[in-house]
Protein backbone atom coordinates (compact mmCIF):
# COMPACT_ATOMS: atom_id res chain seq x y z
CA UNK A 1 0.00 0.00 0.00
CA UNK A 2 1.01 3.59 -0.55
CA UNK A 3 2.84 5.29 2.32
CA UNK A 4 0.68 8.36 1.65
CA UNK A 5 -3.05 8.21 1.05
CA UNK A 6 -4.77 11.12 -0.70
CA UNK A 7 -8.46 11.90 -0.93
CA UNK A 8 -10.16 14.96 -2.40
CA UNK A 9 -13.75 15.51 -1.34
CA UNK A 10 -15.76 18.74 -1.41
CA UNK A 11 -12.65 20.86 -1.73
CA UNK A 12 -10.83 19.10 1.15
CA UNK A 13 -7.60 17.31 0.22
CA UNK A 14 -6.81 14.85 3.00
CA UNK A 15 -3.24 13.55 3.16
CA UNK A 16 -2.87 10.52 5.43
CA UNK A 17 0.55 9.32 6.50
CA UNK A 18 0.14 5.58 6.06
CA UNK A 19 2.67 3.55 8.03
CA UNK A 20 0.47 2.70 11.03
CA UNK A 21 2.71 -0.20 12.06
CA UNK A 22 5.45 2.38 12.81
CA UNK A 23 3.17 5.17 14.07
CA UNK A 24 3.71 6.72 10.63
CA UNK A 25 7.46 7.20 11.09
CA UNK A 26 8.79 9.22 8.17
CA UNK A 27 10.88 7.66 5.44
CA UNK A 28 12.54 9.13 2.37
CA UNK A 29 9.81 7.57 0.23
CA UNK A 30 7.06 9.17 2.31
CA UNK A 31 8.74 12.59 2.27
CA UNK A 32 9.21 12.52 -1.49
CA UNK A 33 5.58 11.55 -2.00
CA UNK A 34 4.43 14.33 0.34
CA UNK A 35 6.61 16.80 -1.53
CA UNK A 36 5.17 15.71 -4.87
CA UNK A 37 1.55 16.01 -3.72
CA UNK A 38 2.13 19.42 -2.11
CA UNK A 39 3.76 20.68 -5.31
CA UNK A 40 1.42 19.12 -7.89
CA UNK A 41 -1.98 18.41 -6.34
CA UNK A 42 -2.47 20.77 -3.39
CA UNK A 43 -2.20 23.97 -5.50
CA UNK A 44 -4.99 22.88 -7.89
CA UNK A 45 -7.97 25.27 -7.82
CA UNK A 46 -10.41 22.54 -6.80
CA UNK A 47 -8.48 22.13 -3.52
CA UNK A 48 -9.70 24.65 -0.92
CA UNK A 49 -8.04 23.24 2.21
CA UNK A 50 -5.48 20.53 3.03
CA UNK A 51 -5.72 18.21 6.04
CA UNK A 52 -2.63 16.30 7.19
CA UNK A 53 -3.25 13.33 9.46
CA UNK A 54 -1.90 9.90 10.39
CA UNK A 55 -3.33 6.41 10.00
CA UNK A 56 -3.77 4.06 12.92
CA UNK A 57 -2.97 4.99 16.51
CA UNK A 58 -0.92 8.15 16.06
CA UNK A 59 -0.10 11.18 13.95
CA UNK A 60 3.63 10.71 13.36
CA UNK A 61 6.49 9.44 15.53
CA UNK A 62 9.17 11.34 13.56
CA UNK A 63 11.97 10.10 11.34
CA UNK A 64 12.23 6.33 11.03
CA UNK A 65 15.76 5.79 12.36
CA UNK A 66 15.74 2.18 11.15
CA UNK A 67 15.84 3.46 7.56
CA UNK A 68 19.52 4.34 8.06
CA UNK A 69 20.54 1.57 10.43
CA UNK A 70 24.15 0.56 9.80
CA UNK A 71 24.74 3.47 7.41
CA UNK A 72 26.79 6.65 7.71
CA UNK A 73 24.06 9.20 7.08
CA UNK A 74 24.54 12.76 5.86
CA UNK A 75 21.85 14.64 7.75
CA UNK A 76 22.49 17.72 5.64
CA UNK A 77 21.61 15.78 2.50
CA UNK A 78 18.63 14.00 4.04
CA UNK A 79 17.12 17.22 5.37
CA UNK A 80 16.64 18.42 1.79
CA UNK A 81 13.74 15.96 1.67
CA UNK A 82 12.18 17.67 4.68
CA UNK A 83 12.78 21.15 3.34
CA UNK A 84 10.52 20.73 0.32
CA UNK A 85 7.74 19.29 2.51
CA UNK A 86 7.96 21.97 5.20
CA UNK A 87 8.06 24.75 2.62
CA UNK A 88 5.18 23.12 0.78
CA UNK A 89 3.02 23.07 3.91
CA UNK A 90 3.93 26.55 5.11
CA UNK A 91 3.86 28.36 1.77
CA UNK A 92 0.75 26.79 0.26
CA UNK A 93 -1.66 29.65 -0.39
CA UNK A 94 -4.63 27.95 1.22
CA UNK A 95 -5.29 26.69 4.76
CA UNK A 96 -3.42 23.60 5.96
CA UNK A 97 -4.80 21.77 9.01
CA UNK A 98 -2.88 19.21 11.08
CA UNK A 99 -5.14 16.62 12.73
CA UNK A 100 -3.11 15.24 15.64
CA UNK A 101 -4.06 12.11 17.56
CA UNK A 102 -1.75 9.85 19.54
CA UNK A 103 1.92 10.71 19.17
CA UNK A 104 3.37 13.73 17.38
CA UNK A 105 7.09 13.52 18.01
CA UNK A 106 10.33 14.85 16.54
CA UNK A 107 10.02 15.60 12.85
CA UNK A 108 6.36 14.57 13.08
CA UNK A 109 5.80 17.53 15.38
CA UNK A 110 7.84 19.68 13.00
CA UNK A 111 5.42 18.88 10.17
CA UNK A 112 2.45 19.71 12.39
CA UNK A 113 4.04 23.05 13.30
CA UNK A 114 4.48 23.88 9.61
CA UNK A 115 0.70 23.63 9.18
CA UNK A 116 -1.52 26.66 9.75
CA UNK A 117 -3.84 25.18 12.37
CA UNK A 118 -3.50 22.19 14.68
CA UNK A 119 -6.43 20.26 16.15
CA UNK A 120 -5.49 17.68 18.76
CA UNK A 121 -7.49 14.76 20.08
CA UNK A 122 -7.62 14.53 23.85
CA UNK A 123 -5.30 11.50 23.71
CA UNK A 124 -2.56 13.33 21.78
CA UNK A 125 0.97 13.50 23.17
CA UNK A 126 3.46 15.98 21.68
CA UNK A 127 7.23 16.07 22.17
CA UNK A 128 10.19 17.66 20.43
CA UNK A 129 12.19 14.48 21.02
CA UNK A 130 15.41 15.41 19.23
CA UNK A 131 17.61 16.00 22.28
CA UNK A 132 16.83 12.47 23.50
CA UNK A 133 18.89 11.09 20.62
CA UNK A 134 21.57 13.78 20.66
CA UNK A 135 20.24 15.89 17.78
CA UNK A 136 18.98 19.45 17.45
CA UNK A 137 15.39 20.10 16.33
CA UNK A 138 15.07 20.22 12.56
CA UNK A 139 12.52 20.25 9.73
CA UNK A 140 11.64 23.84 10.54
CA UNK A 141 11.05 23.39 14.26
CA UNK A 142 13.67 26.02 15.14
CA UNK A 143 11.69 28.49 13.03
CA UNK A 144 8.14 27.68 14.05
CA UNK A 145 8.48 26.78 17.73
CA UNK A 146 9.84 30.13 19.04
CA UNK A 147 7.35 32.04 16.91
CA UNK A 148 4.51 30.12 18.51
CA UNK A 149 5.81 29.96 22.09
CA UNK A 150 8.59 32.52 22.48
CA UNK A 151 12.32 31.85 22.94
CA UNK A 152 12.33 30.71 26.57
CA UNK A 153 9.59 28.09 26.27
CA UNK A 154 10.86 26.88 22.89
CA UNK A 155 14.31 26.41 24.41
CA UNK A 156 12.88 24.51 27.38
CA UNK A 157 10.93 22.13 25.16
CA UNK A 158 13.95 21.63 22.89
CA UNK A 159 16.37 20.91 25.73
CA UNK A 160 14.19 18.72 27.93
CA UNK A 161 11.81 17.14 25.39
CA UNK A 162 8.90 16.71 27.83
CA UNK A 163 5.88 14.68 26.75
CA UNK A 164 3.06 17.20 26.58
CA UNK A 165 -0.53 16.05 26.88
CA UNK A 166 -3.07 17.71 24.58
CA UNK A 167 -4.40 20.12 27.21
CA UNK A 168 -0.85 21.16 28.14
CA UNK A 169 -0.08 21.82 24.48
CA UNK A 170 -3.26 23.88 24.21
CA UNK A 171 -2.35 25.98 27.25
CA UNK A 172 1.04 26.76 25.68
CA UNK A 173 -0.47 27.65 22.31
CA UNK A 174 1.14 24.70 20.57
CA UNK A 175 -2.26 23.53 19.27
CA UNK A 176 -5.37 25.56 18.46
CA UNK A 177 -8.04 23.18 19.73
CA UNK A 178 -8.41 20.00 21.74
CA UNK A 179 -11.43 17.82 21.07
CA UNK A 180 -12.73 14.56 22.52
CA UNK A 181 -11.07 11.50 21.03
CA UNK A 182 -14.48 9.99 20.31
CA UNK A 183 -15.51 12.91 18.07
CA UNK A 184 -12.03 13.78 16.73
CA UNK A 185 -12.67 12.90 13.09
CA UNK A 186 -16.01 14.70 13.06
CA UNK A 187 -14.55 17.87 14.58
CA UNK A 188 -11.63 17.89 12.14
CA UNK A 189 -14.06 17.42 9.26
CA UNK A 190 -16.28 20.23 10.53
CA UNK A 191 -13.40 22.70 10.71
CA UNK A 192 -12.04 21.61 7.33
CA UNK A 193 -15.49 22.12 5.76
CA UNK A 194 -15.73 25.60 7.26
CA UNK A 195 -12.35 26.51 5.81
CA UNK A 196 -13.19 24.92 2.44
CA UNK A 197 -16.26 27.17 2.17
CA UNK A 198 -14.26 30.32 2.85
CA UNK A 199 -12.56 32.86 0.55
CA UNK A 200 -9.58 30.70 -0.41
CA UNK A 201 -7.55 33.34 -2.23
CA UNK A 202 -7.99 35.74 0.68
CA UNK A 203 -6.80 33.03 3.08
CA UNK A 204 -3.63 32.75 1.01
CA UNK A 205 -3.08 36.51 1.18
CA UNK A 206 -3.61 36.45 4.96
CA UNK A 207 -0.87 33.81 5.25
CA UNK A 208 1.45 35.98 3.15
CA UNK A 209 0.80 39.03 5.33
CA UNK A 210 1.44 37.24 8.61
CA UNK A 211 4.65 35.64 7.34
CA UNK A 212 5.88 39.03 6.19
CA UNK A 213 5.09 40.59 9.57
CA UNK A 214 7.72 38.44 11.31
CA UNK A 215 10.54 40.47 9.78
CA UNK A 216 8.92 43.73 8.64
CA UNK A 217 8.70 47.17 10.19
CA UNK A 218 5.34 48.83 10.78
CA UNK A 219 5.89 51.05 7.76
CA UNK A 220 6.72 48.06 5.57
CA UNK A 221 3.64 46.18 6.78
CA UNK A 222 1.34 49.12 6.08
CA UNK A 223 2.67 49.22 2.52
CA UNK A 224 2.40 45.44 2.12
CA UNK A 225 -1.14 45.36 3.52
CA UNK A 226 -2.20 47.96 0.97
CA UNK A 227 -0.66 45.88 -1.82
CA UNK A 228 -2.35 42.65 -0.74
CA UNK A 229 -5.68 44.38 -0.07
CA UNK A 230 -5.65 45.62 -3.64
CA UNK A 231 -5.33 42.01 -4.78
CA UNK A 232 -8.04 40.79 -2.39
CA UNK A 233 -10.36 43.58 -3.49
CA UNK A 234 -10.32 42.27 -7.05
CA UNK A 235 -11.40 38.71 -6.19
CA UNK A 236 -14.83 37.33 -6.98
CA UNK A 237 -15.16 36.30 -3.34
CA UNK A 238 -14.78 39.92 -2.21
CA UNK A 239 -17.57 40.99 -4.54
CA UNK A 240 -19.73 38.13 -3.28
CA UNK A 241 -18.95 39.01 0.35
CA UNK A 242 -20.01 42.61 -0.14
CA UNK A 243 -23.18 41.59 -2.01
CA UNK A 244 -24.05 39.10 0.75
CA UNK A 245 -23.55 41.86 3.34
CA UNK A 246 -25.98 44.15 1.52
CA UNK A 247 -28.52 41.34 1.10
CA UNK A 248 -28.14 40.21 4.73
CA UNK A 249 -27.35 36.59 3.83
CA UNK A 250 -24.38 34.22 4.27
CA UNK A 251 -21.73 34.64 1.60
CA UNK A 252 -21.30 31.83 -0.93
CA UNK A 253 -17.57 31.91 -1.58
CA UNK A 254 -16.18 30.00 -4.55
CA UNK A 255 -12.48 30.40 -3.82
CA UNK A 256 -11.98 32.74 -6.77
Amino acid sequence: MSVLLTELQEGILTLTLNRPEAINALTTEMLKELSRVLAKEAPLPEVRVVVLRGAGRGFCSGQDLREFEGQQISYKAHLRNYRSVVEGLANLEKPVLAAIHGAAAGAGLSLALACDLRVAAADAVLTTGFSKIGLIPDAGMNYHLPRLLGYAKALELSLLSPRLKAEEALALGLVNRVVASETFSEEVSKLAQELAQGPTKTYGLIKRALRKSASATLEEMLEYEALLQEVAGRTEDHREGVQAFYEKRPARFQGK
